[in-house]
């Protein structure tokens, strides 16, 4: 393992479908420049212990929202779901659900009715059997206003016509790494601090302190969970984004490369393909966006995983993670099982139009898991608002 961190690679250092975009525009300089909802994918079932609300938002974030839904709900925020982060800076619309069982519709009523303001208003409510768990809604619907727009219009709609034909890169978002990719560097601190803190274990002639302050040490990082767990997925987030970026290189992100593991769209569903079974009838379904090539979200392999790249395609992700053995270290230490991510996603509805000469207005849905900023990249420079930044997924 080398001694020193790597240097992270920015999101503009990740490949182009069609090279790097010369236009620009701005984006989200006001809330309602940016307007998504989201798609449930699943009709209530009408009774059960939770109540699902679907809420309109600006400027909250959904973790705030939530713990503003427990308060007035009088429930552990530990009751309360959803789905799908969504933008603060934006008008949203987002599920939650509620834990309220033996709760009248009046009492519901007034629980929801005390969270409205100017800035959260309630939709929609209904009961449901199950809690919401994280990626259970199926798609998010996307209106966006992209401002001071630079450049000609048909550098703009070359690139959203190419994106509805071919798809674009499934590339997670840079809200995922946080501003200035601070939470790799936070990431690799933690790794960092567990291998000496290791050190310091095996070390002899320690003392009750030492064993004290390790305990407290332990106790701090239980609260710290959700945290590290938003580390981590940084951690393999930024490895698949570079294993897509390899793959859009040698131009094979949307199509079979002997070894792959295959996703069946809209699904978690995988499957494998060896080379001498790849046929017509598989290319065909690639080339209409049933199933799609997948790379590695680093971890654990488990013995039983049947579900693994091999040839051709495990070269390229091998080759990319002994880029950043600290981070897939790091990640299988913690135990943190590998899985898999689709490269490609569909761009579905897509619609433009120019309001002004320089103004336009984009209107897309994409699969949950999803991000609109990976797709705008594909299309022009994005410049943001200053200590703004991107969210929804």
């Amino acid at each position: 393992m080398p001694e020193q961190s790597p240097a992270f690679a920015q999101m503009d250092s990740l490949a182009y479908v069609q090279g790097k975009p010369v236009a620009s525009a701005i984006l989200k300089q006001n809330f309602t420049d940016f307007i998504v909802d989201e798609e449930l994918g699943f009709e209530p079932s009408g009774s059960g212990d939770h109540v699902l609300v679907r809420l309109r938002k600006q400027d909250i974030s959904t973790t705030e929202l939530a713990n503003q839904l427990a308060r007035s709900a009088g429930i552990s925020s530990r009751d309360v779901g959803y789905s799908g982060m969504k933008d603060r800076r934006g008008e949203c619309s987002q599920w939650f659900s509620l834990k309220l069982a033996g709760k009248e519709p009046a009492q519901v009523r007034g629980a929801l009715s005390s969270l409205e303001s100017d800035s959260v208003q309630v939709l929609d409510w209904q009961r449901n059997h199950r809690k919401l768990r994280v990626g259970s809604h199926r798609a998010n619907r996307f209106n966006l206003l992209l401002r001071d727009c630079s450049g000609p219009h048909a550098a703009f709609e070359e690139r959203l016509q190419h994106l509805a034909l071919a798809g674009m890169p499934n590339y997670f978002g840079p809200q995922r790494f946080g501003r200035d990719f601070s939470n790799m560097e936070q990431v690799l601190a933690f790794f960092q601090g567990l291998e000496d803190e290791s050190g310091a274990n095996q070390a002899p002639g320690k003392s009750e302190s030492s064993r004290d302050n390790r305990a407290a040490t332990s106790k701090g990082r239980k609260r710290q969970g959700k945290k590290h767990g938003m580390l981590l997925s940084a951690a393999r987030a930024y490895v698949f984004n570079q294993i897509l970026s390899e793959r859009i290189r040698e131009q094979s992100w949307n199509r079979y490369v002997a070894g792959d593991v295959l996703n069946l769209d809209g699904t978690d569903r995988l499957f494998a393909v060896g080379a001498d079974a790849w046929d017509e009838p598989l290319e065909q379904r690639l080339q209409t966006f049933d199933i799609h090539p997948t790379g590695l979200l680093p971890g654990v392999i488990k013995a039983q995983d049947k579900y693994l790249t091999v040839g051709r395609a495990a070269d390229i992700e091998n080759a990319v993670c002994q880029n950043y053995p600290q981070l897939v270290t790091g990640l299988m230490r913690q135990g943190v099982e590998a899985s898999r991510r689709p490269l490609r996603c569909r761009v579905m509805d897509l619609q433009w139009s120019w309001p002004t000469e320089k103004e336009l207005r984009v209107q897309f849905t994409l699969p949950r898991g999803a991000y609109a900023t990976s797709m705008l990249r594909e299309v022009c420079e994005l410049r943001e608002v200053e200590g703004l930044h991107f969210e929804s997924r």
